[in-house]
């Protein structure tokens, strides 16, 4: 394990580990210190003034978490793999909306950097990916001191229910292999170069005889209407050809944009407050997205 001294606006102690266990102990015993593997998230925030890290702990010489292998039905995926990799065919042939959302990640630049922990441990509501892991319900591995090993669910630790303790970095991403289709779409509006207005990766589950969607990018964290979800899943017939009429296509497309964009309540004297202009149109761009998810996946 190597130390360098690096120079921006003070001295950093900049930290290269070739382990990743070397990379949870150098985080132990420098608990100021911040990881960095493709630094787009981190970077954007140093040069907008917002952080100002003592020390540094650099991902990038970690071989181990830079690949993935097969595991018992599912793909252990390293969270060192960058964007540009996981958008590549032989990927796209094992998690195709992973790979669709990786290549929807904005510029050549940050899909080259960007790496799959760092849009995970940064939880940006708009990160591309967030929404096909909670999709395809992945769960994370957790390193921590001493070689310890925890399993986290991607959705438990978006949505704040378990956190990263001192110490402890994502090491792998556990991904269920479906072998059925899914995919990720997303509407970029006016908000930027390749950033979602909204976003919805669906999957389908032919072995459970389910529909799991999540929508990205209009909440903190991924949106899950399970009952939208348990809806149209019933409607479909798993032992034949897997169609759905146009209308429940629409129709589910409403109950998700329904339920991740809901009406307001009621006022005290019963009235009903109309929904702004803004939100009435990111309503109907989630109905436009789920709709069009689904029927890719059944087509």
């Amino acid at each position: 394990m190597t130390t360098h001294a690096l120079t921006t606006h003070a001295t950093q102690a900049v930290t290269l580990p070739g382990s990743l266990d070397e990379a949870v102990e150098a985080l132990a015993a420098m608990p100021a210190a911040v990881p960095v593997a493709g630094g787009t998230d981190l970077m954007a925030s140093v040069n907008a003034g917002l952080l100002r890290p003592a020390a540094l702990v650099g991902l990038g010489r970690i071989s181990e978490i830079r690949g993935w292998q097969y595991q018992d039905g599912h793909a252990l995926l390293g969270a060192g793999l960058t964007l540009a990799r996981i958008g590549r065919p032989d990927f796209a042939a094992l998690i195709p909306a992973l790979a669709a959302a990786a290549r929807a990640a904005g510029p050549p630049q940050i899909r080259n950097a960007g790496t799959l922990g760092g849009n995970i441990a940064s939880g940006a509501a708009t990160g591309d990916t967030l929404p096909v892991l909670a999709a395809l319900e992945a769960t994370l591995i957790i390193a921590g001191p001493g070689g310890a090993r925890r399993e986290v669910p991607v959705s438990h630790l978006l949505a704040g229910m378990e956190m990263l303790a001192p110490g402890e970095l994502i090491g792998f991403v556990r991904v269920p292999l479906l072998h059925a289709p899914q995919t990720f779409l997303k509407a970029t509006g006016r908000t930027g170069p390749g950033r979602a207005l909204a976003s919805v990766a669906l999957v389908l589950d032919p072995a459970r005889r389910g529909v799991r969607c999540a929508v990205g990018a209009i909440a903190p964290m991924p949106l899950r209407p399970l009952e939208a979800e348990q809806w149209v899943a019933s409607l479909i017939d798993w032992d034949s050809e897997r169609t759905l009429v146009p209308e429940a296509l629409t129709a589910f497309g409403e109950y998700v944009a329904a339920a991740c964009v809901p009406e307001p309540a009621p006022a005290p004297d019963g009235t009903q407050e109309q929904l702004p202009p803004a939100v009435l149109h990111l309503r109907r761009t989630v109905a436009a997205l789920a709709r069009r998810a689904l029927g890719r996946a059944l087509s």
